[in-house]
């Protein structure tokens, strides 16, 4: 390693140089037979199968939108509004401890909309119109009972602690599609969401296939701007200096992980300063585009400009993008269900719609898997008289794009919409029904991990919902 004490102007400037070339170099060899040899985690892989997407928005309602005032209408509830729930649906153990409440019925309006008759409530109009693109699954199943349980498991299919994303999990199996910008981002909107950095971890996958959390305000991505004082010139070369001593570590810790991330982040970083800005600068698109994402009106104006961004940055190659709506549980309602969900669904609704527009205007939407839904759904009975408990046992979430054959529904949930009847899939069906389509086969998709073959799906996933692809 160089002694700093023996550091001359002409070799910092030299290493400087050569730093910077490497990280160059690294690049240009991404696409070449020749990068196999080079130790490079995001380097592309060839997936199992050929894909149907290239990339996914996972449209994120945190605390759980309520499937039977959205997309799982309900008769047989509204006529037992007021009654005790029946023995024969059984008493589910509940997060609130609310099974012995009356039975809620849902005041919503109901239409069936486009060829294919999808059935969509009044608080979802501007979707409402793309229901020919719509997959439905009425039949989703969690474990969690709770947020953090639920929210982590939508994310990592486990309830507990320590695995790694979805996204993680597409990043290992696909590597990069880009040079220049994260592979996979994280977008909040007012909170940070139930388990916070969990939910875009790596686990113990390397840590350098964790996502990139983007934030609010005019700057998402922190740290890419140079401070006041610091010139191009001397951020390089503090930059070269850096890495030649961390690269003199790593040659000694090759199982530290951490550090291994830490300079691709550094190299990120780098590049991140220039496409950055670039990527997350709204200012570059037209009027008419900002304004049919709804960033002209306070209501739709953040989870707007999250869409927004997501389409910018699938456009640029990144191959996991989640957006958050109601980070922090904001469609928590276990209480004023109708406030809360009017509010959200106000939120969602046209950034939502917008986004399915423009992905398939520019061509985007064969190639970009749209997914919309929750940690869980909400019970059909009451919780302080106007409010929703929590329901994991069957719920609605939808999809589109990405090699989905739109205009269907898909299970169902019994008649008061407690538990998914016909055709169960779970959180790990999901989670490889979802692989499947980026290319990726979730038994083959596996890592070592304390002498054992892990994989996202865990010991599941063994029931894919083929009928998204129409399999």
């Amino acid at each position: 390693m160089m002694n700093p004490t023996e550091l001359t102007r002409r070799s910092l400037l030299r290493g400087a140089g050569s730093g910077l070339g490497a990280m160059a170099m690294a690049a240009m060899l991404a696409d070449d037979a020749a990068a196999a040899k080079v130790h490079d985690p995001a380097i592309p892989k060839a997936p199992h199968h050929p894909p149907k997407a290239k990339a996914v928005i996972f449209l994120f309602m945190e605390g759980a939108p309520s499937h039977i005032d959205l997309f799982d209408p309900k008769p047989r509830l509204n006529e037992m509004a007021g009654q005790p729930m029946p023995a024969s649906f059984g008493r589910p153990i509940t997060a609130m401890g609310t099974a012995n409440n009356t039975l809620m019925g849902s005041p919503r309006q109901w239409k069936q909309h486009g060829q294919s008759g999808i059935w969509i409530s009044e608080l979802y109009p501007h979707i409402a119109r793309h229901a020919d693109k719509l997959a439905v699954l009425r039949s989703c199943q969690s474990d969690g009972l709770n947020h953090a349980g639920g929210v982590g498991q939508m994310n990592t299919g486990d309830i507990l602690s320590g695995r790694p994303s979805l996204g993680a999990w597409v990043t290992y199996g696909l590597g990069t599609a880009n040079r220049n910008l994260p592979t996979f981002v994280s977008m909040i909107d007012e909170r940070e969401p139930f388990g916070n950095a969990k939910n875009w971890g790596s686990g113990f996958l390397p840590a350098v296939y964790q996502g990139t959390l983007f934030r609010q305000g005019p700057n998402p991505i922190l740290n890419t701007r140079l401070r006041d004082g610091v010139t191009a010139d001397r951020q390089r070369a503090q930059l070269a200096l850096l890495d030649a001593q961390n690269r003199d570590y790593a040659a000694h810790h090759p199982d530290d992980t951490a550090l291994q991330a830490r300079l691709r982040s550094f190299e990120l970083a780098y590049a991140l300063q220039k496409s950055g800005p670039e990527a997350v600068d709204l200012s570059r698109e037209t009027e008419a585009t900002r304004e049919m994402y709804g960033l002209n009106q306070p209501e739709t104006a953040v989870f707007g400009r999250n869409c927004l961004l997501g389409r910018r940055l699938v456009e640029r190659g990144v191959r996991f993008v989640e957006l958050y709506c109601g980070s922090g549980s904001g469609w928590d309602a276990h209480t004023n269900l109708e406030g809360n969900h009017k509010k959200w669904c106000k939120a969602s609704d046209q950034p939502v719609a917008a986004l399915l527009q423009d992905l398939d205007q520019r061509g985007l939407l064969d190639e970009t898997l749209v997914i919309w839904g929750g940690e869980f759904g909400r019970t059909p009975f009451n919780e302080k008289g106007d409010g929703r408990d929590h329901n994991p046992w069957g719920f609605s979430m939808f999809f589109a794009g990405g090699g989905v054959k739109g205009g269907q529904t898909i299970g169902a949930t019994d008649e008061i919409g407690l538990r998914a009847v016909e055709r169960p899939a779970h959180v790990h069906d999901i989670h490889a029904s979802i692989l499947w389509l980026l290319g990726l086969d979730h038994l083959r998709l596996t890592y070592l991990h304390n002498g054992r073959a892990e994989r996202p799906t865990i010991v599941a996933g063994e029931h894919m919902v083929t009928e998204l692809w129409g399999g």
